[in-house]
């Protein structure tokens, strides 16, 4: 009996959280970490202006925790921001601001979630934002799966086109050798030319139909999807 294969560990989750409150950031950790489904890596940033530095230059960021008011910014300017530098980090705001208008205008600007501190309790942190990095990461599959089957289209449409100008290609010639056959037919012919021509025609006629097989393939039943390649 063979032995299963172990389960492959799933990496760390790195978080950036922003905000200037040292003693939420010290709850965060707290939180993350208590959180035994998976292990959070948290990094900390009190400025807007130190969380796009640390953005730019650290790849691994899974997610982006940011808080609302900061001296001289605010959380909205910090999403355009990173909508400007076209960063696709989702980010979540974790906020004392209980304000509905806010989180409709943060939504607007790509945050997929919005949560309120003094509402954070047990593991409410750490499950929204597995559940954002799970909504994500199927949003990006839809996305390839569409941008696939919009490809497989538009190669079946220029396959269509170049059939179509093959298939009128041939029918030009083939009807003057047609015409021309037909004229032979009517003349004197002896009994080896005879056989010959029938020949000629049987061949001709088997030129025509394929032309005309390939005129009516049905591309509905052809796959023109790209199949995903083992690594």
């Amino acid at each position: 009996m063979s032995t299963p294969l172990p389960e492959k560990p799933h990496k760390a989750i790195t978080v950036l959280l922003v905000d200037d409150d040292i003693g939420f950031a010290q709850i965060v950790q707290q939180q993350l970490k208590q959180f035994q489904s998976r292990e959070f890596k948290l990094i900390w940033k009190e400025t807007v202006e130190e969380a796009l530095v640390e953005i730019q230059s650290n790849s691994t960021i899974d997610l982006i925790l940011t808080d609302y008011v900061f001296p001289g910014s605010n959380g909205l300017e910090f999403c355009l921001q990173l909508n400007q530098a076209n960063s696709e980090v989702p980010i979540v705001f974790v906020t004392a601001t209980r304000d509905f208008k806010l989180a409709i205008e943060a939504m607007k600007l790509g945050v997929e979630d919005f949560l309120i501190k003094e509402d954070l309790a047990e593991s409410l942190l750490p499950r929204t934002i597995l559940n954002v990095l799970d909504r994500v990461r199927m949003h990006k599959q839809i996305k390839a799966v569409e941008k696939r089957m919009l490809i497989a289209e538009k190669r079946a449409e220029a396959i269509r086109e170049l059939v179509v100008t093959v298939c009128h290609e041939f029918n030009n010639p083939l009807a003057a050798i047609k015409i021309s056959a037909d004229l032979i037919r009517r003349q004197t012919l002896h009994e080896e030319d005879k056989n010959l021509l029938r020949q000629f025609e049987d061949n001709f006629q088997k030129i025509e139909s394929e032309v005309k097989r390939l005129r009516d393939i049905s591309f509905e039943r052809i796959d023109f999807h790209d199949s995903p390649k083992n690594p």
